[in-house]
């Protein structure tokens, strides 16, 4: 009986281990240097103040992440190509134009990510950026789905420098847990833009894209469905542990100091004196490990929804002549991107700061058409949302609008 157990354990090991991918890379990714550079001047900003909206970030997370996996198990479909076939092809087609226009200045985001962490060691942005960019599009155009996924879990691994550079700035504990348990909320406009901000990096749109048409490249069946929920807990965890201590990590040096920073390098640069100078470069390095790896998604997930909602072939396992059309939308992407980074004085914290609040714009789109999909029952069968699932889905439906339309009607008057 122990000898049985123990051979069901072990497979229960491999076979999690065969599933494990889409859940924690889609987590992993969410910390790009867009949500990098929000998680530091939310930090800088007001300290540990804005440390609850991870709470209920995590929570929505999950439950959304859950929804795009079944999704994709039980009907073999792309978020996108579902959209289409509910909607029809011009609602899809001014949806997706929002996000491929967000998801440029997305990208553009990382490139100035990987040029303002390579200025920390003194490594031009002219050549820092053509480097990552081609090294990028090698990694994908030249590679496999099932390499290319096992160089995005080691990125991941990478992330967890924050907690040695949050450390390092030794917080205050007692205050976090203050400002956890008893927060401090301000109606202000600025608050409110750094919330939506907040929650616009921690559940972006193009994650519900790239994780349904990962967890359908991987090929996972019903019967994986209970190992694939533990990949996306594994992965939402990881998301927030991140975030939580990019916030400490600045909150705790440069609030406390009243140092003002715009973006995540300034962030890295201005550690040294509170932290020392391994801290710095710590920072620095999670900056530079994380934007690589999200200039590598965020086209990717662009140029999967798009190709999935117009029905052309998509994937890394092809060919780039059996899916031109996705493989030149991703080199595209990447093209623009370098080129506006590469613009002397271009506006890179304003594309920063707004594509992350574009991203909680249209996540609400977005999650709206998710919630009636996985709710028709022609579709999911009897795989269809539970009412709990339905709740928490609704609820951040609704407090994204509310909170939306309190930001655009405090920045009018």
């Amino acid at each position: 009986m122990f000898k049985m157990r123990k051979m069901n354990m072990i497979r229960n090991i491999s076979i999690f281990l065969a599933i494990l991918g889409p859940g924690i890379i889609t987590g992993s990714v969410d910390n790009d240097a867009g949500g990098i550079t929000t998680y530091s001047v939310a930090g800088a900003m007001y300290g540990y103040d804005l440390l609850w909206t991870l709470i209920p970030a995590f929570i929505a997370l999950i439950v959304v992440q859950e929804m795009n996996a079944r999704m994709g198990i039980v009907t073999g479909k792309g978020l996108a190509d579902l959209i289409r076939e509910s909607a029809g092809v011009k609602i899809t087609f001014f949806i997706l134009l929002g996000l491929l226009i967000a998801d440029i200045g997305n990208t553009t985001t990382e490139f100035a990510g990987i040029a303002g962490s390579m200025q920390v060691f003194h490594v031009s942005k002219y050549i820092a950026v053509p480097l990552a960019a081609v090294a990028v599009w090698l990694m994908v155009v030249k590679g496999t789905y099932r390499i290319t996924e096992k160089i995005f879990l080691i990125f991941s691994v990478f992330l967890f420098s924050y907690v040695i550079s949050a450390l390092m700035g030794k917080p205050d504990w007692g205050t976090i847990g203050t400002a956890i348990l008893h927060p401090r909320i301000d109606y202000s406009p600025n608050y409110l833009f750094m919330v939506i901000g907040l929650i616009g990096t921690t559940i972006a749109p193009w994650m519900q894209f790239y994780m349904q048409s990962a967890v359908i490249e991987k090929g996972l069946k019903i019967e994986d469905y209970k190992f694939t929920l533990i990949d996306i807990i594994i992965g939402s965890i990881a998301t927030i542990v991140v975030a939580f201590f990019i916030v400490v990590s600045c909150a705790s040096t440069l609030y406390s100091h009243g140092i003002v920073i715009e973006e995540a390098k300034d962030a890295a640069m201005a550690l040294e004196p509170f932290a020392g100078a391994l801290a710095s470069q710590v920072f620095a390095l999670g900056l530079f490990v994380a934007s690589v790896f999200s200039a590598t998604i965020l086209p990717l997930a662009a140029s999967f929804y798009i190709c999935e909602a117009f029905g052309f072939e998509a994937g890394i396992d092809k060919k780039f002549s059996e899916a031109k059309e996705f493989y030149t939308l991703f080199t595209s992407i990447l093209v623009i991107s370098v080129a506006i980074i590469l613009i002397p004085d271009a506006p890179l914290i304003s594309i920063t700061l707004w594509s992350q609040v574009l991203n909680g714009i249209f996540l609400p789109v977005v999650l709206i058409c998710m919630m009636l999909i996985v709710n028709n029952k022609e579709l999911m069968g009897k795989y269809v949302n539970k009412p709990l699932n339905n709740l928490i889905g609704f609820s951040t439906v609704a407090v994204l609008i509310i909170l939306t339309l309190a930001l655009l009607v405090g920045r009018f008057f």
